[in-house]
């Protein structure tokens, strides 16, 4: 399927009028960023997601929570600083779903090591299910977009 998107693309974009490919107009296809992206030839890369789910040990509200939180507000950052975290953001707790990191790793167990490092899933408040992910390496680019957007203080 992935082969079949870019010549439909193409004779799009050509409009079946007898142009040829070469007469298409330029993509914008910039080697250095995907390349600093990690991203393959369609401009996707492999990515592990991790859901976030309610865990054995909730911890009930007070200061021991607040920490726990602290830390994993802490952790986000800095794996996302690290670029090992594309993407993290909370769900609406719905069925037991609480949120879920994209990692830029390798495999699953990388992401299991990453994950491990973090407060809300040591103290049982969360447990992690693993998951393959294919998808755009722009991903790579939301912490970077996102600090120019994030005003300051908040």
């Amino acid at each position: 399927m992935r082969k079949v998107i870019p010549l439909i693309t193409t004779l799009l974009i050509c409009g079946f009028a007898g142009t040829s490919a070469a007469d298409a107009p330029a993509t914008g296809y910039d080697a250095q960023l995907a390349s600093k992206l990690g991203a393959d030839e369609h401009g996707m890369r492999q990515y592990v997601m991790v859901i976030l789910k309610t865990g054995p040990s909730p911890k009930p509200k007070g200061a021991e929570r607040d920490e726990m939180f602290k830390g994993h507000f802490a952790n986000i950052q800095r794996l996302a600083k690290a670029g090992k975290l594309a993407l993290a953001g909370p769900f609406d707790g719905v069925d037991g779903w609480r949120g879920m990191f994209i990692f830029a790793v390798k495999d699953i167990d990388e992401a299991r090591q990453l994950t491990a490092t973090d407060p809300v899933i040591s103290s049982g408040e969360m447990v992690a299910e693993y998951h393959t992910y294919y998808g755009s390496a722009a991903l790579m680019q939301v912490n970077e977009i996102h600090n120019h957007i994030m005003k300051p203080g908040s």
